[in-house]
């Protein structure tokens, strides 16, 4: 069979939670997706390979999530057949000093504003150096970046709370309009 390979980069600061305490982490991935993990913790190049493409492409973006600030057991979630991951690139958007402040936005005190959109979208997400990632299905992911950057582009969180309250009862009513059919 052939073998693919995906190379991948993460922080040098993210390795050791990849790999976890004796490697039991990056064996659990690599169990769950039948691939191979090596990791260069000098520099966090990382290189997964496999036979299943399917397997070897959640492996890599379990490993990307885990790069972005994930912790392990959230970026697993990436093993369910309707969860994504999506990055979103702070950099366009600041020049250096307004990262801190977008990040802020985005964070908002003690984590309320990301907590908000993550209860309202059903995902989780994660503000890490210069990206914002977000673990969930497609819709709350994809709720979640529309989100991520009105509140980049300047939106108010008020603004954005009511646009993700008003998807959510939107959702609400899809779904149980789906399980009466």
């Amino acid at each position: 069979m052939t073998e693919f390979k995906y190379d991948i980069k993460i922080p040098k600061e993210r390795v050791a939670v990849l790999i976890g305490t004796k490697g039991a982490i990056k064996r659990q991935i690599e169990k769950a997706t039948k691939t191979k993990i090596m990791v260069d913790s000098e520099d966090g190049a990382t290189s997964v390979t496999g036979e299943d493409p399917l397997k070897l492409f959640q492996c890599r973006e379990i490993v990307k999530a885990v790069g972005r600030g994930f912790n392990p057991e959230l970026a697993t979630q990436l093993l369910k057949q309707d969860t994504m991951l999506e990055v979103i690139s702070l950099e366009p958007h600041s020049k250096k000093n307004k990262l801190e402040r977008l990040r802020g936005r985005i964070i908002g005190e003690g984590g309320k504003a990301r907590g908000i959109m993550e209860e309202l979208t059903d995902t989780n997400i994660s503000v890490y150096g210069k990206t914002v990632a977000i673990i969930g299905d497609y819709e709350g992911v994809s709720l979640a970046r529309r989100a991520v950057e009105g509140l980049i582009s300047g939106s108010s969180h008020a603004h954005i709370y009511r646009w993700l309250e008003t998807q959510k009862k939107e959702r609400v009513q899809r779904e149980l309009v789906e399980k009466n059919l």
